[in-house]
């Protein structure tokens, strides 16, 4: 019984590292090859303080003004870019397709008040707050699929905020 169990927890833990690197792995092919997207930010509250720095609460202009009861459980944002890769929302769907060209996806869950696309928070240095107040846009990588990595934060001139 006692090597049935060893093997259990080697079996669970070779299935837990797979996922890690799978997932490491998709990561880093998101950075590489991703699109990268401005979203305009409509609030920028870093009002939760952590042990060693602060976390910012990220709102987008995309997701303002919507009536959550009509949104799927799960689906994609899709949005258009200006000559500055700024998105402007077009729509929601459920499903990766249609798309039309010069249209990308952004993958996104819905909560109860809320539309998560994976890039809702962002940790700041304690006492860098301040730096971050003119934040105006958040920049994430998208790939073909919608999934999405944020890069950090930026000004309204799309100056990364470092």
């Amino acid at each position: 019984m006692k090597s049935f169990k060893l093997i259990l927890i080697l079996l669970n833990l070779i299935a837990l590292l797979a996922f890690v690197n799978y997932s490491s792995i998709q990561k880093e092919k998101i950075l590489k090859d991703g699109k990268l997207i401005f979203l305009e930010l409509i609030e920028n509250n870093a009002k939760a303080p952590l042990i060693q720095g602060d976390m910012v609460s990220l709102k987008y202009k995309i997701v303002k003004g919507l009536i959550f009861d009509t949104l799927y459980k799960r689906g994609y944002v899709v949005v258009k870019l200006d000559s500055n890769s700024i998105a402007e929302r077009i729509r929601f769907q459920q499903k990766p397709n249609p798309i039309n060209e010069n249209e990308y996806l952004i993958e996104y869950s819905k909560g109860y008040f809320s539309l998560n696309i994976g890039a809702e928070n962002f940790f700041i240095q304690q006492g860098d707050a301040k730096k971050y107040a003119v934040s105006k846009y958040g920049a994430v990588k998208v790939d073909a699929n919608g999934n999405s990595l944020l890069m950090g934060l930026y000004d309204e001139h799309l100056k990364k905020i470092e």
